[in-house]
């Protein structure tokens, strides 16, 4: 393999675009059968992480992030709801998006 991968970890996802470098813990890991990591200890210990716990893995350039997420936003990180902030995203992007200047006009608009 050519390059590098780093594996970053944040304490949640909402951390996951500012990553402190002020404590930075690095440990070598193993890609074993079926691409499988394990977490080191000392950092699974440092997030909280529990067996069963949801963590987000993403691809950014040529590093893989793994971003914990609380049990009360599992619904969030669903195929089905990135689906539709996707579906979102392109719309506000092509501008069509409305503008409203009071909830009342709002509620008028919706309703024409």
């Amino acid at each position: 393999m050519t390059g590098q991968v780093c594996i970053s970890m944040t304490s949640s996802y909402r951390d996951a675009s500012m990553i402190k470098t002020a404590s930075v813990w690095q440990d070598s890991v193993r890609v074993g059968a079926k691409s499988r990591i394990t977490i080191p200890n000392r950092i699974a210990s440092a997030l909280r992480l529990k067996k069963g716990d949801q963590v987000l893995m993403r691809l950014v350039g040529r590093r893989i992030e793994l971003i914990p997420i609380p049990k009360d936003q599992l619904w969030y990180w669903t195929p089905e709801w990135q689906r539709k902030e996707r579906e979102v995203d392109e719309e506000i992007a092509h501008g069509r998006v409305k503008e409203s200047a009071s909830v009342d006009q709002l509620i008028k608009d919706l309703r024409s």
